[in-house]
């Protein structure tokens, strides 16, 4: 097959392909920095002392000012491709959560809340709050809140990833609270290059495959050097059903197996004098509600993944010290999430006396709850039109679980690319100059399957006969909500869940950037370097819309589906003017090897949330050789994303197991009760129940009134590379960061401890109180989006968020004799990572934490440490994390048993053993969870449904087990 068949299939359109062929003759330029002789997570004193050996200028990630003797103030990790091609993973994000600090977001372990995306979360400050660049430049986001698709990093030209662990606004721009990770490919790559992976687990599932082909060559005398990439990789789901610990819902509360209130066969809610009750496996009659739905093994812990990636790259010097280049990508990638059968979650049905498929027993329970007398019911039994006599109707919250469905299907198809060109050079031999611009787009199409539509189910029970519905509706089936599990016909499901649904979102940014830096030409009397400086400009804009069929934009239309998606559309651009400047004010002097001051400010003009200014400044004093302390001070912004500002008002689902207004609590307590009439629940005083499945309606919306939030941020730290101790790094740094007028919504425990933390008789009439809106017909705070509005959860910039902690890195190679042995270690210490909604709010500490507070896990202490022994021809490397032991949140209003209020530490071991064959091949084969170690149990709605999932935290602790992975490579 030839290239322009290969990459037509590869993308489904020979559009992708023209751009990367014309990226052969239309160069890209970036300064190489090679890869530092370490096997793991490094910093960035490695990449710069290659730099300085070399003679070359580098860009240091979190600073713009170009110079090879540069030693940041801020703190900067360095990942290796090194480590990353010993981790055989397949996407950014399965690297990047297990490395301490960052925090594990919405992954490939996330299902239900997986939305075709992943994200990275260092700090735990949000995925919104941090920068991913690819060489130095920003990509086109996934959604509405502007955050990169981690997916879509191409991984096979992978030189090394930059994480800057203090803000970098000043050098970034707004969102930069948290951090920059920054991809950085290689440069002048000629040969061929071609990797294949492949793994699967101990139990024979979950297997991923990864393909990927590199070519490039230098030209023109080496004036040019041009490169494509073009890669495949695949990866099978792992059922929670699959696995021991996963295979029964377990309640955290009682400890017995639990799950969901819809189940099968149907269960009713409300029913006057009834409650909650359920049909008997015979469909005999209806009784107390006994069996929930085991909904896990129709769950995933891994979810499926396919993508097909073009990258490209070429750079050509048209001038001396004139260097033209362009970048291309293009990334199509296919996520799948497999959620458990689809049902009617307390929807409100209106149901003839006279459906065909009410035994006689449960038509007479229903005749005696709705007040029928035994003439009434016997005449609207055989009632067959709405105009018969006798014809009489009843409307209840009904439960009820398609289990002859099957499961619930999503796929996101995301096809996302950006170009960038631009011009980089020298104006004279101490300054250069670097302009570039980039476009992107990002879609993402979601189709969903095996949900049924409302419509459709309230007209199949809208029916007497057991072949036509009353609603004159072409091709309804009536459908039998009163049998037992499996009495639900092919006819009826196609009829209900026949049907797929759909939305997209697209995205896309511009950015124009153009930087003048080097060294002004003069330094400080007592210091050899000069004074080094950059100046420049930037602008960015930002369009976002959110787009679905019918059926998805209406509330409760498709069943199961949690919130709609209303159509959104919004846009908004920026215009910066930065500077930097770092001042060498002493060297080669006692105590004063080096003493060098950073200074950097912005200003941003945004044409909605008006104009910020942020700053810096920051220094590094080396005393003595081989000991630097450094630190920086920050004043950064961060402005409202297109989902803050424009989002509608949309219901959709939270995590909570309780309610103060269920059972019994309300009859012995006026001010209760009362409250719980004020919000709708009046009707049904002693007969509310808990939310179905855990999962309450919560209402959010967009805030067109936000302003920016603000945030301070700092560090101190030092890096030691002692003489006496050859080939040994080691830094530490502490980090202070406060967000203030944060961008937030509360927490759902928060918003309801507003109203009923402290009640008194005012407490009804309260707004905290009247805000909350029931289930009109059961009283719950679960039910149909439509009706059932549940807990406010307004954005505003009320919010204060806080964190600080240590890092640690250490870096250390020595030759044993009979090998080569590597070291590295990478840990974080967190202090404090706390979260307050409002000044009213609980001031909420997660570290350490979990529950559906905290959301994804984070450790007061995480290690992660490699150790490599070299033999010449093969090596051997040791992987051990470490996860410091967590509790369950002693504010947390859930009363979990206490075998589930905590989690130990846990160690993790991969192994990896690497052949070289010969010149050109190696083989790499990879145990990873060496010991199969078995995720900790916390049972089911102890924490938020994205992360404590499968009665545990799959993001966190891993709970696939044992897996084999096999690497060749080989190289011309």
């Amino acid at each position: 097959m030839n290239n322009a068949n290969l990459l037509r299939r590869l993308t489904g359109s020979a559009a992708p392909l023209a751009v990367c062929l014309g990226l052969m003759s239309a160069p890209a330029f970036a300064q190489a920095v090679s890869t530092p002789a370490n096997t793991g997570t490094t910093t960035s004193a490695a990449v710069q002392d290659e730099a300085e050996a070399t003679g070359e200028d580098i860009v240091v990630t979190g600073t713009l000012v170009r110079n090879p003797n540069l030693v940041a103030s801020s703190p900067v990790n360095v990942i290796t491709a090194e480590e990353v091609d010993r981790r055989q993973v397949g996407t950014a994000e399965e690297f990047l959560r297990d490395i301490p600090g960052f925090i594990p977001s919405i992954g490939s372990a996330v299902n239900n809340g997986n939305g075709g995306a992943s994200f990275a979360n260092p700090r735990g400050l949000g995925t919104n709050r941090n920068v991913v660049l690819l060489d130095g430049a920003r990509i086109a986001p996934a959604g509405l809140a502007g955050v990169v698709n981690l997916d879509n990093i191409p991984l096979a030209l992978l030189e090394r990833v930059d994480y800057s662990t203090g803000s970098a606004v000043t050098t970034y721009g707004a969102d930069a609270i948290a951090g920059v990770v920054n991809f950085i490919t290689r440069r002048d790559f000629a040969g061929v290059d071609i990797g294949l992976q492949s793994g699967i687990t101990e139990r024979g599932d979950g297997a991923n495959f990864r393909a990927d082909l590199s070519v490039g060559a230098n030209f023109d005398d080496g004036r040019g050097n041009a490169v494509l990439s073009i890669g495949y990789q695949q990866r099978d789901p792992v059922y929670q059903g699959n696995r021991d610990i996963s295979q029964f819902n377990i309640d955290s509360t009682s400890g017995l197996p639990g799950g969901s209130a819809t189940a099968a066969p149907s269960v009713f809610n409300g029913v006057p004098g009834l409650g909650l009750v359920q049909v008997n496996p015979t469909g005999s009659a209806l009784v107390p509600y006994y069996s929930p739905f085991n909904f896990n093994p129709q769950n995933i812990f891994q979810t499926p993944f396919e993508r097909y990636n073009i990258f490209g790259q070429a750079n050509y010097e048209v001038a001396d010290n004139i260097e033209v280049y362009a970048q291309g990508m293009f990334s199509k990638n296919r996520v799948s999430t497999i959620i458990a059968s689809s049902g009617t979650f307390s929807n409100g049905l209106t149901i003839p006396f006279s459906n065909p498929y009410l035994s006689a027993g449960i038509r007479s329970q229903f005749c005696t709850a709705y007040g029928l007398t035994a003439d009434q019911c016997a005449a609207a039994a055989t009632a067959a039109t709405p105009t018969s006599p006798g014809y009489r109707t009843f409307t209840v919250s009904t439960l009820r679980r398609f289990v002859e469905a099957g499961p619930r299907f999503s796929e996101y198809t995301t096809t996302m690319f950006q170009y960038k060109g631009g011009v980089r050079g020298d104006i004279t031999s101490n300054i250069g100059f670097d302009i570039f611009a980039t476009y992107g787009e990002s879609e993402n199409v979601q189709r969903q399957s095996g949900n049924g539509l409302l419509s459709r189910l309230r007209n199949a029970v809208n029916a007497t006969n057991v072949n036509t519905c009353l609603t004159d509706v072409a091709n309804c089936v009536p459908l039998n909500l009163f049998g037992p599990s499996g009495s639900i016909t092919p006819e009826q499901l196609s009829y209900l869940t026949g049907v797929t649904t759909s939305g997209t979102t697209q995205t896309s940014l511009a950015t124009v950037r153009g930087v003048v830096n080097g060294d002004l030409g003069f330094s400080s009397p007592l210091a050899s370097e000069g004074v080094g400086f950059a100046i420049g400009g930037e602008y960015r804009k930002y369009t976002a819309a959110s787009v679905s069929d019918l059926a998805t934009q209406t509330p409760g239309e498709v069943l199961g589906n949690g919130a709609a998606s209303p159509d959104v559309t919004g846009e908004y651009d920026v215009k910066e003017a930065f500077v930097e400047l770092v001042l060498p004010l002493i060297s080669d002097r006692t105590l004063f090897q080096s003493l060098t001051l950073e200074l950097g400010g912005r200003v941003s003009d945004y044409n909605l949330a008006g104009t910020s200014f942020t700053w810096k400044a920051g220094g590094s004093w080396e005393p003595i050789n081989g000991l630097r302390i450094r630190g920086a001070y920050n004043r950064a912004t961060r402005a409202p994303n297109i989902g803050e500002l424009f989002s509608p008002p949309v219901t959709g689902l939270s995590s909570f197991s309780s309610d103060p207004c269920a059972g019994a609590a309300p009859l012995s307590n006026a001010n209760l009760a009362a409250v719980c009439t004020a919000q709708g629940g009046g009707a049904f005083l002693g007969r509310i129940t808990v939310p179905v499945a855990g999962q309450p309606n919560v209402t959010t919306s967009g805030n067109l009134n936000l302003d920016v939030e603000k945030a301070t941020t700092w560090t101190v730290g030092a890096v030691l590379t002692p003489s006496f101790v050859p080939d040994l790094t080691v830094s530490v740094d502490y980090y202070n960061i406060v967000v203030t007028d944060a961008i937030t919504t509360p927490s759902f425990e928060d918003q309801l401890n507003a109203c009923f933390a402290n009640l008194t008789a005012a407490s009804a009439a309260s707004a905290a109180c009247t805000g909350i809106r029931r289930d009109p017909l059961s009283g719950a705070l679960s039910g149909p989006v439509a009706t059932t509005f549940g807990v406010p959860l307004p954005l505003s910039n009320l919010g204060r968020i806080e964190t600080s902690g240590i890092d640690l890195a250490i870096n250390y190679t020595r030759d044993l004799g009979f090998a080569g042995l590597n070291l590295s270690v990478i840990g974080t210490w967190v202090d404090k990572q706390r979260f307050q909604a409002g000044p009213n709010a609980i001031n909420r500490e997660c570290v350490g934490f979990y529950s559906i507070n905290c959301e994804s896990i984070q450790p007061e202490w995480q290690f992660s440490t490699r150790g490599t022994l070299n033999f010449g021809g093969a090596d051997v490397s040791l992987l051990w994390r470490f996860i410091d032991a967590v509790q369950y949140e002693p504010l947390a209003s859930g009363n979990p048993q206490q075998r589930f209020r905590n989690i130990d530490s846990f160690s993790y071991f991969d192994l990896t053993t690497r052949f070289e064959l010969n010149d050109f091949a190696n083989i790499t084969f990879g145990v990873q969870n060496l010991l199969d170690k078995e995720p900790p149990l916390t049972g089911a709605l102890i924490g938020a449904t994205a992360y404590n999932s499968g009665n545990t935290y799959p993001s966190t602790y891993d709970a696939i087990g044992r897996r084999f992975v096999a690497t060749t490579r080989l190289s011309f």
